[in-house]
């Protein structure tokens, strides 16, 4: 069924019922986008309550390794990602339904205008012919009846007995010529109905009938162009639903994280000072020694010293003050344990540090090989600079690495460590093997006898670099000054030298060049 054969007079409730289809499409469109701003909006509610209760501070508060914390953060990345995902379905829904049906609306609108104004100038044309041939009607009708009166004169002229030949003859030509025009005019009204019959027929079984159907597959085609858009309502979010899945996903994973013994055992780690509770306070028996009331002891009582309760006012004012001292290098501000901790992990990063700066030396070494072998790749004298630098940068991590690691001895007071030390390359042995850690005893203890004879030096060299001798066993040098080497590297990295002041000391053999 059509609506050309079923509504070939139905042109009004077709414009109305047209008008309306497009009218819901453009209310669609509206209602998409007004659902997209609340997409964008609730989007950026969520980045900016993530942005409020996201962990702020320095880089360490930041990284928190309590559980609770830590899976209270990935909640708050989870849910952002989650307003991303809300932004996308925002986008996607301007992007594949309301531009697309945007321009099929202004295309449906021009389209129905014109099919519309083809059905309005057909009728026009129609009427047109209908009024032509009504007037070829009248005509007729009219020369027609001229023609049976001019008839009906003839033929009373003819009855007269005074009517002369002459009138008679007259009036019959008159009646002839009458009938003759009404002929004609019957035969322009036979052909004008005939033509109008055509032309009607052909309006309401052809011309009408195809322009109505027109205007039908229009709308199908924008009923169909509406029902894609509401599929695509659905689909567009369904699209991100795997996505949204593994956010919400991974909210709950970060509850089921949470770990509160671990939290509690962290706590301790974090923050166990290492020293050991007080002990009982002895009883003091003044009684022994009690003289007279006007004895000097009895005027002057022995003052007892004072307690600081952990809890005390007292103690959290002296503990607020020790924070707000400079940290101390070697971390002697901190409690036992925890120094211990940060030296371990300052010794760590340098031996990274250290490992890195060596593969890059181990590196341009090669590279500058290279060269040599193959002038035309490159100036091996190019590369010189940064090997100097990286020489100058391993020397530096060298002296800072035996540095801490004599600070974590004196820690761990000659037990041994729980945190291991990697002592892997040549450099990590330090001095341990050389000077000893006993703050009682003569750091050169071990060299008595051989400094009990006036030793000669074995050669000469230049410090490269500046050296910060704060180590037990070391000494200082600098930039450029000339030394007299008294014991050579045996492989730990490590040589005596003196300086012209009398000082002697270790320091690092790559931070000298040896005299030619």
């Amino acid at each position: 069924m059509d609506w050309g054969t079923q509504l070939w007079d139905q042109y009004d409730v077709i414009d109305k019922h047209t008008q309306s289809g497009l009218d819901l499409l453009d209310r669609y469109i509206k209602f998409v986008k007004e659902r997209s701003e609340i997409e964008q909006n609730y989007a950026k509610q969520l980045r900016n309550l993530t942005k409020k209760y996201a962990k702020r501070g320095n880089r360490e508060d930041q990284d928190c390794k309590f559980s609770n914390h830590a899976s209270f953060q990935e909640i708050l990345n989870e849910l952002n990602d989650y307003a991303g995902q809300r932004e996308l379905i925002a986008e996607n829904l301007i992007t594949g339904i309301c531009v697309d049906l945007l321009k099929k609306l202004q295309d449906f609108k021009q389209e129905r205008k014109t099919h519309l104004a083809d059905v309005k100038k057909a009728q026009q044309n129609l009427e047109s012919s209908f009024k032509h041939l009504e007037n070829t009607k009248k005509r007729y009708a009219k020369e027609w009846a001229e023609a049976e009166k001019a008839s009906q004169q003839a033929e009373k002229a003819e009855c007269e007995v005074y009517a002369t030949k002459v009138d008679v003859e007259k009036a019959k030509q008159h009646a002839h010529a009458r009938t003759h025009t009404a002929e004609e005019c019957r035969n322009d009204y036979a052909a004008e109905l005939q033509k109008y019959n055509k032309e009607q027929n052909n309006h309401y079984y052809t011309d009408i009938p195809q322009l109505l159907n027109k205007l039908q597959g229009m709308d199908e085609r924008r009923i169909r162009s509406l029902a894609d858009g509401y599929c695509k309502f659905s689909d567009i979010e369904k699209k991100v639903l795997p996505i949204i899945s593994k956010c919400l996903e991974g909210i709950s994973a970060a509850g089921t994280k949470v770990n509160e013994k671990q939290d509690s055992i962290l706590v301790i780690e974090q923050h166990k000072s290492g020293f050991e509770p007080p002990a009982d306070v002895d009883f003091e028996d003044y009684s022994q020694g009690i003289k007279s009331a006007t004895s000097e002891s009895s005027l002057n009582p022995p003052k007892v010293r004072g307690l600081i309760w952990p809890f005390s006012k007292k103690h959290k004012i002296m503990q607020a003050h020790k924070q707000m001292q400079t940290p101390a290098e070697d971390y002697s501000h901190l409690p036992p344990e925890q120094r211990k901790k940060r030296l371990q992990t300052k010794i760590d990063d340098i031996h990274k540090d250290l490992q890195k700066a060596q593969d890059q030396s181990e590196a341009l070494e090669k590279m500058k090989g290279v060269y040599e072998q193959n002038p035309q790749m490159g100036d091996p004298s190019s590369l010189e600079p940064r090997i100097l630098e990286m020489t100058k940068d391993m020397g530096r991590l060298r002296g800072e690495l035996a540095k801490y690691e004599t600070w974590l001895s004196e820690a761990l007071g000659g037990e041994e460590s729980p945190f291991p030390v990697n002592n892997n390359t040549e450099y990590g042995t330090s001095m341990s093997s050389r000077v000893t850690h006993d703050p009682d005893a003569n750091i050169y203890a071990e060299f008595d006898e051989e400094f009990d004879e006036i030793e000669s030096p074995i050669g000469q060299c230049t410090a490269l670099y500046s050296f910060e001798g704060n180590s037990e066993g070391t000494v200082s040098i600098k930039e450029g000054e000339l030394l007299s080497i008294m014991e050579e590297d045996k492989g730990d990295g490590w040589m005596r030298v003196l300086r012209a002041s009398g000082d002697e000391g270790y320091i690092p053999s790559s931070y000298v060049k040896l005299a030619s």
